[in-house]
């Protein structure tokens, strides 16, 4: 008998009853005035759980959609950029700038470790810039950036707009628009909030609508805010068909979260991102994110001498977990484990326990038991401490 398979890429990540329920509901009309509200409902839970007094977009798309939108939106041909890149992810934004023809400088930080806000200040004192971009975590590097302290430093150029990737960190790391000076804030459905990939979501300041307002007519047509506005304001209205039951499952992990309560869900990650990573250090892997930036949704694992990365990750299959392999120079040399959503303990202890099996059939030396030891020890540490 075959094991069950444990999900654990960065993404698509595991989705939990609750919301494949609402997944599989039969389909309604997108003016039935039951899921008008709902939709009216969602967008309100993502403005006030988020602390956004501007716009939310939540729209049928991916994350690189999400990304396409925030620059669309508050950028014209000819305009200069600062891309932050901590990874692969950061280095997207250079491609999608340039082909909507923006000038774009980069900001690159050796992988596994971030640009220091310091840097990024006295980039934007030398130059002027109608935008920069961040993301706060790089799958590929699995590092997390200080949005909250470049948020605050952004203050001083109120006439940029500071935009932040949350992909891999909305609903899994504390992001608020208003608070941490945001000015868009995007994200898609298959992360953090659980739910399968298809939805995008994006949050835009009132500074960013304004200047959406100011752009006049633009050469975006789906992802305009424009276009999507008189229906965000009453989703009665028609631009383009919104994906009903996706809307629903996006709601269902909404209401988790706000059972759960955003903030406990944030040290939950938080916890659990530790106890992983201190277990797959015992077992002798080494994290390729220094210490100080590691974020708390995936970790990238850089192998002990002797272990091939093919075989290692077929292994793994084989005992009935998928994960992702690493990215740029680290392919072959590392491999990537998300550990966000709606997981809990019985996931995690499953998880490590996957691993000591893979590295005991690759004859790699291993004190079986030891990692999950490692783990439910952190584990209850941190709940004697909470």
């Amino acid at each position: 008998m075959k094991n069950k398979k444990l999900l654990m890429i960065p993404g698509p990540t595991p989705v939990v009853r609750r919301i494949q329920d609402q997944m599989a509901r039969e389909t309604i009309a997108f003016g039935d005035p039951a899921f008008v509200q709902d939709y009216k409902d969602l967008i309100s839970d993502l403005k006030t759980l988020w602390r956004a007094s501007g716009e939310v977009f939540v729209v049928a798309g991916t994350g690189t959609m999400a990304m396409e939108m925030a620059v669309a939106n508050t950028t014209k041909a000819g305009d200069r950029v600062l891309v932050v890149s901590h990874g692969y992810f950061g280095d997207r934004f250079v491609e999608l700038c340039q082909r909507k023809g923006l000038q774009v400088d980069v900001l690159a930080s050796e992988w596994g470790t971030i640009v220091p806000v310091a840097e990024i200040e006295k980039q934007l004192s030398e130059n002027t810039y109608q935008a920069v971009t961040v993301s706060h975590v790089d799958t590929s590097t699995g590092v997390s950036a200080p949005v909250a302290e470049i948020g605050e430093m952004m203050k001083q150029y109120p006439d940029t707009m500071y935009i932040v990737d949350g992909v891999c960190a909305t609903g899994a790391a504390p992001e608020y628009v208003d608070d941490m000076n945001i000015d868009l804030l995007l994200t898609g459905s298959q992360k953090a909030f659980g739910v399968a990939p298809g939805i995008a979501v994006v949050w835009a300041s009132e500074k960013a609508v304004a200047k959406r307002k100011s752009l006049g007519t633009i050469p975006e047509y789906y992802i305009d805010f424009e276009k999507w506005l008189p229906v965000m304001h009453d989703p009665a209205k028609y631009f383009a068909t919104p994906a009903v039951n996706m809307v629903w499952a996006v709601k269902e992990a909404v209401e988790m979260m706000k059972e759960e309560g955003l903030e406990k869900r944030y040290a939950r990650h938080e916890k659990m991102a530790s106890a992983m990573q201190q277990a797959l250090e015992g077992l002798g892997f080494t994290l390729l994110a220094e210490k100080s930036c590691r974020a708390v949704t995936l970790s990238n694992l850089i192998y002990p001498e002797g272990i091939d990365d093919a075989e290692f990750r077929k292994v793994l299959a084989e005992e009935g977990m998928m994960v992702a392999g690493g990215l740029g120079a680290y392919a072959g040399k590392m491999f990537r484990l998300g550990h966000m959503g709606n997981i809990d303990t019985h996931d995690m202890v499953s998880v490590i326990s996957v691993i000591e099996r893979a590295l005991h059939r690759v004859g790699y030396p291993v004190d079986l038991g030891k990692g999950v030891g490692i783990l439910t020890a952190a584990l209850l540490k941190g709940d004697q401490n909470g």
